[in-house]
């Protein structure tokens, strides 16, 4: 698998942000992982949710905190974006102003609805699984129960033709490097395009 390294952004210029969006079970968490290994100036934001950690997911998956935590964060400003999703609060926390990396956020289509509208300029990246039928063995595999399965696959029906209209650029991920290699050529361009590629 080849490497590449972008050149960070110029001190004094903003923080390009890339939105990675898409219905639960595409890929997101690995395509954004991947993103960041192999373009170490990616900053990748942790969201916060207070959904139960599945069984087997990792630690850093997400900032997993209570719902009053959670609750007096948003009374603090503290997020970019959040919102409620299948009972469960998710949220991206403001990001450190002192960064000088490109900021990438993996959210759901309304928290990437928010960023839109207010940071126009963000590249937004709406990705979809190759079939319906893939994404619930990926949501099966992945540890969801029968119900939250349904209950995401349903989501989903509702949330594609959202996200294909606001998204800059629509990706199917049916193979990982191909999808992070055709990602990494969108981010270039975008910087590029704002004199920095």
């Amino acid at each position: 698998m080849s490497e590449r390294v972008t050149p960070a952004p110029p001190a004094g210029s903003a923080p390009l942000i890339i939105v990675v969006s898409g219905p639960g079970g595409v890929g997101k968490g690995t395509i954004v992982d991947e993103l960041v290994r192999r373009d170490p100036t990616l900053l990748l934001s942790r969201s916060w949710t207070t959904r139960g950690q599945r069984p087997g997911e990792r630690d850093d998956a997400y900032v997993f905190v209570a719902r009053s935590a959670f609750e007096e964060h948003v009374s603090r400003g503290g997020f970019l974006e959040w919102t409620e999703f299948l009972g469960n609060y998710y949220g991206t926390p403001v990001p450190d102003p002192d960064s000088h990396r490109d900021l990438v956020l993996e959210i759901e289509v309304d928290g990437a609805r928010q960023v839109k509208a207010r940071h126009p300029e963000a590249l937004l990246i709406f990705v979809l699984p190759p079939s319906r039928d893939e994404q619930r063995r990926r949501l099966i595999g992945r540890g969801d129960p029968d119900d939250k399965v349904l209950e995401r696959l349903r989501k989903a029906e509702e949330e594609e033709p959202i996200g294909r209209a606001m998204a800059d650029h629509v990706v199917v991920n049916d193979d990982l490097e191909a999808t992070v290699d055709e990602m990494l050529r969108l981010v270039a361009a975008r910087r590029k395009a704002s004199g920095r590629g």
